[in-house]
């Protein structure tokens, strides 16, 4: 039998990120929105695309929690999007009352479901689904790691013009301009980053990847990033479903790891079958450990701002 995810959100983020796991095959996907026919369409028209593309999975669309019942794993990408000028931080009271009308309805209907959630801002987001849905802790995740990593590793391989493939990397902490890309973990075929670029190229590199979903936002004047990060959701779900046991990036609940206790962040866990497995703690030096905790300040005022939310 077939997994059952549901993506709860038939945006561009929302829309794509089924696309990318109905045509995987091993899965049948129910896409859900509040606007009346438009998932329906949308799921309809990527169904029909399954005799050219030789798949004989099932997607649905609907406006109708019911449809949801009993699913695997549950995607988010609800919410509002960043428009140009505005910052993740400018979303979070709309989102988090999308958020936590979602995450009712769903956590009733797949009770044993893992969430995985990718509306800004992010961490806030994720901390806010955890607290919604009272799901133990490893089965509510975030998106965001796995994004900035890729978003690094792209720019690096365009400046060295080498392939994405030989890029290694990390990217840490809260998603927005204050994640801590890991330099010294950051290796092009096993060679040191340091050994290939200046410390200037390098800051420039890292200034861009911390300004990556603005510097889309920007160009594409209405809208934000979707086809990156449907693809990183996508990686996460066969992660989980699929029992990889993959090492990746994202935000996960610390509780005492990194000497941060309580919040989500974006860390290296391992992702299998139960959602997170476990957090791996890796060696910080010292400025990684101060930036970490500064880009952890920056989730926890989100998370005060939160608390403090008119009813």
């Amino acid at each position: 039998m077939r997994k059952k995810v549901t993506v709860v959100g038939a945006g561009n983020v929302g829309a794509t990120t089924a696309q990318r796991l109905f045509e995987r095959g091993y899965m049948d996907v129910v896409l859900t929105d509040v606007v009346e026919d438009m998932p329906q369409g949308k799921a309809l028209d990527l169904l029909e695309s399954g005799p050219v593309l030789g798949v004989d999975a099932s997607i649905i669309g609907t406006n109708d929690y019911d449809a949801t019942a009993d699913s695997d794993l549950v995607i988010i990408t609800a919410g509002i999007a960043r428009k140009p000028g505005m910052s993740r931080d400018d979303l979070l009271f709309t989102n988090m009352k999308i958020m936590g009308s979602v995450v009712k309805e769903v956590a009733e209907r797949s009770p044993n479901a893992t969430l995985i959630i990718v509306s800004n801002p992010l961490d806030a987001m994720v901390q806010h689904a955890y607290s919604v849905s009272k799901f133990p802790k490893n089965r509510v995740v975030g998106m965001a790691g796995v994004l900035d990593t890729a978003r690094f590793r792209t720019f690096l391989a365009q400046e060295l013009n080498v392939s994405v493939k030989d890029v290694q990397a990390y990217v840490l902490g809260g998603h927005g301009d204050q994640m801590v890309p890991l330099t010294h973990y950051t290796t092009i075929g096993g060679v040191p980053i340091a050994n290939l670029l200046d410390e200037a190229t390098l800051e420039r590199i890292i200034k861009r990847t911390q300004g990556g979903g603005g510097e889309i936002v920007a160009l594409l004047k209405t809208g934000s990033a979707f086809y990156a990060p449907s693809a990183a959701v996508a990686e996460m779900v066969d992660a989980i479903l699929l029992d990889q046991k993959r090492q990746l990036p994202c935000a996960a609940l610390l509780e005492g790891e990194y000497g941060i206790n309580g919040l989500f962040m974006g860390i290296p866990v391992v992702l299998g079958a139960s959602g997170v497995e476990k957090i791996v703690e890796i060696e910080l030096t010292s400025q990684e450990r101060e930036q970490l905790e500064k880009s952890a300040d920056g989730v926890r005022e989100l998370i005060d701002a939160m608390a403090k939310a008119p009813a």
